[in-house]
Order: structure tokens, then C-alpha cells, then sequence
């Protein structure tokens, strides 16, 4: 070997390590957008952050919270009495509402003094305090096939199935699961006391 190759190593050395850079930075790169185009998959077909607006669900959710619903679980699961449940509004398709799942497809649902009964039984609430209850009565009526009766925690100040009547199984297009804003009421939403 002549000292004329000496030179040229330290020249290999560097497109080497500009090269093993570029390799490293375009790995980089690739995964960063695989994990945003499966962060937006999730978003667009699993979750989706929404807002929470008015006080028809207080104190379990605040107005201007802000919260993800789970728009894939009702495909594998049924919709279950307590679920709060987002939807569109019957009367008003563009509007989204809010509220918790009281009624299932086939009940007898009557509220007497702000208590509801289920086929002839009370039905215990403990997410609605006492002092948000209403005292309105509700006659009988009967929840058809594929619709629910939703009504609102903050049942004092709630436009819900009492006025509008009950919502059909393909306006339900979500559950509420998750709360991220503000930080205090971040964290899972089933099982919260209000407070919380």
C-alpha cells in the first residue's frame, strides 16, 4: 500500500458515517409517520376527542370539558344501561348531544316525582344527587325495538328523552370513556362519583 491511500480513508470514513446518518434519520423519519397515520386511524375510526358543552351531565361532566368517546365499542358490545352515550340529536341530525343510557329496547319507563321506574320497579341512580333531581312525572311508555331513553345527570336543567322522546340505535354513535381536559378531571369516566 502507498501513502497515497492514506488520505482517502478518513474521506470513506465520512460518507460512511453521513451515510449511516441519512440511513438512521430516514428510519427515524418512517416511524414517526407510521405512528401518526395509525394515531389518526385510531382517532378517525376508534376514538375521537369531543366537547362537552352545557351542564346537563353535572357534576359528572363539567361544561367545556373535554373528553375521547369510543366509537368502535358498540360494534362488539350492546349499549348498556349507565353508558353515557353521544349522539344524534333526533330532532336535529347536525347537533350532537350527551346524555346517560336509562331505558333499553323493550322497557316499560315511567317517572314519578323525579324517580324512575323500570317495568314497575325504582331504579337506583346514584350518579343523580338529590338536590339535581326534578320532581316531574313521566307517564308510562314503552322503549320500542332498536331506541333508548336517555336522560341527563343534572336532571333539573336536561333536554332529554322527557321532551323529545327516545333515540333511535343508529343515531348513538359513541361512549364516553375518557376525560383529558382540564387535568384536573383527567382520567376514566366510568365509575366517577362527580366529584372526582
Amino acid at each position: 500500500m502507498t501513502d497515497e491511500h492514506y488520505p482517502q480513508a478518513p474521506a470513506r470514513e465520512r460518507r460512511s458515517r453521513r451515510a449511516s446518518v441519512s440511513r438512521l434519520a430516514l428510519t427515524w423519519l418512517r416511524d414517526l409517520l407510521v405512528a401518526v397515520a395509525l394515531a389518526l386511524l385510531i382517532i378517525a375510526f376508534v376514538y375521537q376527542p369531543v366537547k362537552v358543552e352545557g351542564t346537563s351531565m353535572a357534576p359528572h361532566l363539567t361544561d367545556q370539558e373535554r373528553i375521547f368517546i369510543n366509537k368502535f365499542v358498540y360494534n362488539f358490545g350492546p349499549i348498556e344501561r349507565g353508558d353515557i352515550v353521544v349522539f344524534r340529536y333526533p330532532l336535529d341530525p347536525r347537533k350532537s348531544f350527551i346524555k346517560r343510557v336509562v331505558g333499553l329496547p323493550g322497557e316499560m319507563m315511567e317517572i314519578r316525582h323525579g324517580l324512575v321506574y323500570i317495568n314497575g320497579l325504582p331504579l337506583k341512580e346514584d350518579y343523580v344527587d338529590p338536590a339535581d333531581a326534578d320532581r316531574a312525572n313521566f307517564p308510562p311508555a314503552l322503549v320500542p325495538a332498536d331506541q333508548y331513553f336517555v336522560l341527563g345527570d343534572y336532571r333539573r336543567s336536561s333536554n332529554d328523552s322527557r321532551s323529545w322522546g327516545m333515540v333511535p340505535r343508529d343515531k348513538i354513535y359513541g361512549k364516553a370513556v375518557f376525560a383529558y381536559w382540564p387535568p384536573d378531571r383527567f382520567g376514566l369516566i366510568e365509575g366517577r362519583t362527580g366529584t372526582d
